[in-house]
Order: structure tokens, then sequence, then C-alpha cells
């Protein structure tokens, strides 16, 4: 037996609830941008992210609301999108207060920062990696907005490479669940897809 919802009755926010508890995990962009005036750091987790294009490589978050972070990638153009690793759980946590828009959150939290190599808005320091973005276009649909990011740079940490490549177990990531549940790696497993060809014969 199954229970029935309708966001029609259920209304939106019972109903975002709802969605954001069964689609899980989801990845966590921990967006940094800049105020126009190039002042205000502003740093903010988005849990709606993930890949929107392979060549060009384009990535996406969704602004729920006119946040700090749409605000400033209207503005600027720019952002980068920083790497949420489960040893920074407080920090991540704490980015996604609703400061007011003149207050950096690296600055409030007190997380360092380090300058970006292709856009301005400044790098997580600690974050093992960053995908520094210029913007591609955005998408409004009801009360959110897609933001489509090209990523024009990735900078990765040595420590998180194995044979060149960003090894998960040491990469650490954090993902949003529902609620206030928040989600790490786990156990891994490792299975290889089977081409069609190969399947005929088995």
């Amino acid at each position: 037996m199954r229970v029935d919802y309708s966001p029609d009755t259920l209304g939106a926010g019972s109903f975002y609830r709802l969605l954001t508890a069964v689609i899980v995990p989801r990845p966590i962009a921990w967006v940094s941008t800049l105020s126009a005036d190039g002042r205000t750091a502003n740093l903010a987790p988005h849990s709606f992210f993930t890949v929107a294009c392979v060549d060009p490589p384009i990535v996406q978050f969704t602004s729920v609301g006119r946040k700090d972070s749409l605000h400033n990638v209207e503005e600027t153009r720019e952002f980068v999108v920083n790497f949420t690793p489960e040893p920074l759980f407080e920090q991540i946590n704490a980015t996604g207060t609703d400061f007011p828009r003149e207050e950096g959150e690296f600055d409030v939290v007190g997380i360092e920062r380090e300058p970006s190599l292709r856009v301005k808005p400044p790098r997580v320091a600690a974050s093992p990696v960053a995908l520094e973005c210029t913007l591609h276009s955005t998408l409004g649909l009801g009360d959110s907005t897609v933001v489509f990011g090209r990523v024009v740079h990735a900078a990765v940490s040595e420590d998180v490479l194995v044979d060149g490549r960003p090894d998960i177990r040491l990469l650490r990531p954090l993902a949003r669940l529902g609620g206030n549940e928040w989600g790490t790696m786990g156990e891994v497993h490792d299975l290889a897809r089977i081409p069609y060809r190969d399947r005929r014969h088995r």
C-alpha cells in the first residue's frame, strides 16, 4: 500500500520537504561570489546541483528564491563552486544562514580564502576542489532560478589525487538529505557497465 501526496493540496512548503527527503543524496555546490563593487565575498551552499553539459563543461545550481549568490552572479557573471568535504561540515552548515547581503560569509564564519586563477570570486582555501565558472545563462522556474555556469578552470588538491584522478575516499564528500540531515560517503561499490555486445554472448 502507498500513501498518495498531491502538490496541489499539500502546498509548496510541505511538498518541498517531501521532495528533498526522497531525492537523496544531493551533492552540494558551495558557491562563492563577489558583490558588484568587489567588497563583499559571499559563500553559500546549494543542494540542487549537478553537471549540465560535458562539452563545453557546464554545471548548474538552483537558487530557491532571490539569494545573494544569484544576485552576485547576475551582476558579475562569475562564481566558483567549491567542493564540500566532510571535515568542513560545520563551516558549510554555518554559511547556509540568511546573513544580510552586505555581510560576507568568509569573514563572518572565519573561512580562509585564496585567489582564483580565471575569475574574481575567491576560492575556499581548505576545499580540495574548486570549479571556476563564468555565467552561461539562467532559467527562471516558478520561485527558483537555475544558474548554468561554464567551467573555465578546475583546481584540484594533490592530496586527493590517485594516478592523476580525484579519489572518492580522499575527497570524503558531504551530501544533503531531508530536513536537517546530512550524509557522508559510506560504503563505495565498484561495478563496471557491461557493453551490449558483450551481454549478448552471455
